[in-house]
């Protein structure tokens, strides 16, 4: 190459590198995380690692765990429940992502969502209320830091991370007993939240790491959020609402702390019966590029297992026996297209195209044709709505039974695709139709027997319709058992799998009865 030329193409890389890594780096998230929910479905240890593997190939750097009573701390036993993991799980799990360049950070609740916790009379004299135990009581500073200085302490003892999640969510007893009244009433809402949060940030900061909690609360009751220390991160969680459902967005953004995004693929109203798929890749292309350009540092993609509230049953007044998570939802097993969206979303500096997405999807990981990746994609998407008392909740008129046509045609349309590879990744979605179709065959039943004008003879005739329905549940739970045996334990999956005929079973001993 002659010298002449040679120098002009060294200046043009000089003043051209800086431009193309300013477009590359412009908007980029340094945190690329997926939030894990093991509050309820926990994973067995080889399913978590191969979890983790698959998302590190994809470009995700973080995982935040909710490990809830699956993780074991050392000097709090009564924590961990039958499905918690060795220490020696933990450590090996955290050492193997790291391996993959997986950065795990802890997430410990410690204001609301701590039922797992107060359930134990140990810790009765935390609690916000004596039957609600979904919460601690900030006025119990002392009691408090003693507990959290533990907990943090052991999760940082095994957690290389520079983070701890100390949650701060959804604190829907604020100001509810005689000592938090008092202190709304001298001081208000936002320092009542403000002081405990203090006191938490303050102890993860005195162990080396830096504070995570989610931003709803701050955004609510924003006055006092200048108390906490200046490493604090917050995560601004929007599901598909605007970005001042909580409160005005542009106070947590001007606040000077730093502030990372986090969508959902698993949210409400989702359940066993319905999974609102189309909400789901909206909030992706939507939410995702709007944390981009507000210059969030982070991007997370929660995935709840549950909605963290609980029914409890109590054998006295006071006496706890158990607490049953109120809404399940399907595996993660079954959200592999989600995850991948979000993938390339946040690898993309533009809005997720939701159907090309879709096309290229379907033809890469099913081999199906165009036309059929539009048909897979309109069952998915069918009439997502759920039933409140008999009420199909929807934009306009709906039945029932309109409902139940729409879904059966959906599962129609599933189980008239053939994928050519992933057999068994695409079963998931024939899975949850066809328990969509059987819940609201229940539905129509239900609503019968729940009519004003009911008759022996449509007594008999639901009888008839809920015995012919029950002869569904051993073929759904197989399928469910074959589908997910590698991720849950044996005990949980029988447990799912009586959960969501309970209704079906209670429903027809009554009516049986009176036959």
């Amino acid at each position: 190459m002659k010298p002449a030329l040679l120098k002009l193409l060294t200046v043009l890389l000089l003043f051209t590198m800086p431009a193309v890594y300013a477009q590359e780096s412009a908007g980029a998230f340094k945190v690329k995380g997926f939030h894990l929910d093991l509050r309820i479905q926990v994973m067995k240890m080889p399913a978590l690692k191969q979890f983790a593997l698959d998302l590190s190939k994809h470009g995700i750097n973080t995982l935040l765990v909710e490990w809830e009573a699956s993780y074991p701390f050392e000097q709090e036993p009564l924590i961990a429940n039958r499905y918690a993991y060795t220490r020696q799980e933990v450590a090996d799990f955290i050492r193997f992502c790291k391996s993959i360049s997986i950065d795990v950070i802890p997430l410990q609740q410690s204001f609301g969502h701590v039922e797992y916790i107060l359930r134990h009379y140990k810790y009765a004299a935390l609690r916000e209320d004596n039957q609600d135990f979904s919460q601690v009581c900030p006025s119990e500073p002392a009691l408090n830091k003693k507990l959290f200085t533990t907990l943090y302490s052991d999760l940082a003892a095994t957690h290389s991370s520079p983070f701890i999640h100390i949650g701060g969510d959804e604190t829907y007893l604020l100001g509810h007993c005689e000592k938090c009244k008092k202190k709304v009433a001298e001081a208000g809402v936002s320092r009542l939240y403000f002081d405990h949060i203090k006191l938490l940030c303050d102890i993860v900061v005195s162990l080396g790491k830096r504070p995570v909690l989610w931003a709803d609360i701050a955004l609510k009751y924003p006055e006092y959020i200048h108390l906490l220390p200046k490493q604090t991160v917050f995560i601004d969680w929007n599901y598909g609402w605007p970005l001042d459902r909580f409160g005005d967005h542009q106070q947590l953004v001007n606040s000077g702390y730093e502030i990372w995004g986090a969508p959902a693929l698993r949210s409400d109203p989702d359940n066993y019966f319905i999974t609102c798929w189309q909400k789901h890749f909206n909030n992706i292309r939507d939410f995702i590029p709007a944390c981009r350009n507000l210059g969030y540092k982070g991007i997370l993609m929660t995935s709840w297992s549950t909605s963290g509230a609980y029914s409890s049953v109590f054998d006295s007044e006071g006496d706890l026996i158990e607490l049953y998570a109120i809404r399940h939802v399907y595996p993660i097993s079954g959200f592999d297209i989600l995850i991948a969206a979000y993938e390339e979303a946040i690898s993309s500096s533009a809005p997720l195209d939701i159907d090309g997405f879709i096309k290229q999807y379907c033809s890469r990981q099913y081999g199906l044709s165009e036309k059929d990746a539009l048909q897979f994609r309109a069952a998915l998407f069918t009439a997502p709505y759920k039933i409140n008392k008999g009420q199909v909740i929807a934009p306009a008129a709906m039945s029932i039974s309109q409902l139940l046509d729409s879904a059966r045609s959906a599962a129609a349309i599933l189980q008239s695709l053939r994928p050519v590879k992933n057999q068994q990744a695409f079963a998931h979605y024939r899975l949850m139709a066809n328990i969509r179709v059987y819940y609201l065959t229940y539905m129509t039943i239900e609503a019968r027997a729940n009519a004003a004008d009911l008759t022996p003879e449509n007594t008999a005739a639901c009888i008839a319709q809920l015995q012919q329905l029950m002869k569904q549940e051993p073929s759904l739970s197989k399928a469910f058992v074959q589908l997910n045996g590698s991720l849950l334990y044996p005990s949980a999956l029988e447990e799912e799998n009586v959960l969501r005929s309970q209704k079906v079973h209670q429903l027809y001993q009554r009516l049986a009865k009176i036959k």
